[in-house]
């Protein structure tokens, strides 16, 4: 398997916006008040030129298959940032692809200064949060930051 994690370039945007709207048509989750309707998923190299953020890119076998990244969201405390834009395409799945996505971003979160991560998820994504438990992300019982994404009722956060 020739996977490649890389930081996202310009080129990706079509490529991004389209594997995470596939993903919420597969799990039939809400469009409105997510990534689904957010403008900047459409802009996601432009978004994450913001300081202190990254994005990671895979490529497999030539084709982008997914993104994980870190990104200031504002009204967070200082030191957390948020855990973001998690998606695989169907056929990346179960090959390690998405494991090492999130080892590179968690990494990254560390090594930009970060103490906390905080992510927020939808009930659809029940693979994702079994994840995300696994990793040791925990419940907390209200929204965090200021994502805009009024529709994410699942919020966890991790210790670094």
């Amino acid at each position: 398997m020739a996977v490649t994690i890389r930081k996202v370039v310009e080129g990706d945007n079509i490529l991004l916006s389209r594997i995470i709207k596939d993903v919420f048509e597969e799990y039939g989750a809400p469009k409105c008040g997510t990534v689904y309707s957010d403008p900047t998923t459409e802009k996601l190299f432009e978004l994450f030129q913001v300081p202190s953020s990254i994005l990671w890119v895979a490529v497999n076998e030539g084709d982008v298959v997914g993104c994980c990244g870190i990104y200031p969201t504002a009204g967070l405390e200082d030191g957390c940032a948020e855990l973001v834009k998690y998606y695989l395409s169907d056929k990346a799945r179960g090959k390690g692809i998405g494991k090492a996505l999130l080892e590179k971003s968690l990494q990254s979160a560390k090594e930009l200064g970060y103490r906390k991560l905080y992510l927020e998820c939808l009930p659809n994504f029940t693979t994702a949060i079994a994840i995300y438990t696994n990793l040791g992300f925990v419940t907390v019982n209200e929204r965090m930051g200021n994502s805009g994404h009024s529709s994410c009722n699942v919020w966890m956060i991790k210790d670094l």
